[in-house]
């Protein structure tokens, strides 16, 4: 870790100014990085490992759940059809609540309110699932993020993005702004686009959401982590896929 720390120093000491947001012409995936061992993984669905938490959320979405006894196709029929597009469109704004929302928000809340069952936990096997299964329908469709009433969430987004934080004083921005398409450690610094949760990691030998690997990187600044499901998650998000929008969406991608 150590080791690691003086490499992300020496490359942030050899940074031109501030190089501000990635202009929408020169946004890449880092899909485009990747090997082609690796992006053949991706591209072929009986290769893609993340496929299996696919195939479970399909089981889960035809399945009677709660005091409600009511499965998701019960409400939206055929995932294949009704969540065409949904993934690419969160984090979207609830009116009830007057905020921003993330996808696995979304699934608790339809949980809690029209299964009366129990929120999922997040990172769990089944809410990991259930997403990759709606995200899976969104593959190729642009992302979207055209709703005003999010605009609060992704300029508190943006701020976060752009904060620096933790005993290394680092913020994103430096690496996925300003460093961009650079080496560290031999690996290539991605833009940071969301085009591909939750995603298959191979460092993790599992499916993950976005909030992890959020996660991940504050702890790699050594800053303090938010909690699962924290709002400054769901705003970093929310700008983060305003950064992406356009973009094809991945799910269920697989990094390396």
């Amino acid at each position: 870790m150590l080791r690691t720390a003086a490499l992300i120093a020496a490359v942030l000491a050899t940074s031109a100014a501030i190089a501000g947001e990635i202009p929408l012409t020169e946004r890449r995936s880092t899909y485009e990085d990747m090997s082609a061992e690796t992006r053949a993984m991706q591209d072929g669905d009986t290769d893609n490992p993340g496929m299996l938490w696919v195939l479970d959320g399909d089981a889960q979405w035809r399945t009677k759940a709660g005091k409600a006894a009511v499965a998701c196709a019960g409400c939206h029929g055929e995932a294949a059809r009704s969540m065409k597009g949904v993934a690419a469109r969160y984090p979207a704004y609830d009116p009830g609540r007057g905020t921003a929302i993330d996808l696995a928000g979304r699934v608790n809340v339809c949980r809690a309110e029209r299964q009366e069952a129990p929120e999922l936990k997040r990172e769990s096997k089944e809410l990991l699932a259930l997403t990759a299964l709606i995200a899976r329908q969104s593959r190729g469709l642009p992302i979207v993020s055209q709703d005003e009433r999010l605009k609060p969430a992704i300029d508190a987004g943006r701020t976060i993005f752009n904060m620096r934080q933790g005993q290394l004083d680092l913020a994103c921005t430096q690496c996925h702004d300003d460093n961009r398409g650079r080496k560290l450690a031999g690996i290539t610094l991605p833009q940071g686009h969301p085009t591909g949760y939750p995603l298959y990691r191979l460092e993790w030998q599992t499916l993950g959401s976005l909030q992890r690997r959020l996660r991940n990187c504050l702890i790699g600044m050594r800053a303090e982590p938010y909690a699962y499901g924290a709002p400054e998650y769901i705003a970093l998000e929310a700008y983060l896929m305003w950064r992406a929008r356009g973009m094809p969406m991945e799910s269920p991608a697989v990094r390396p």
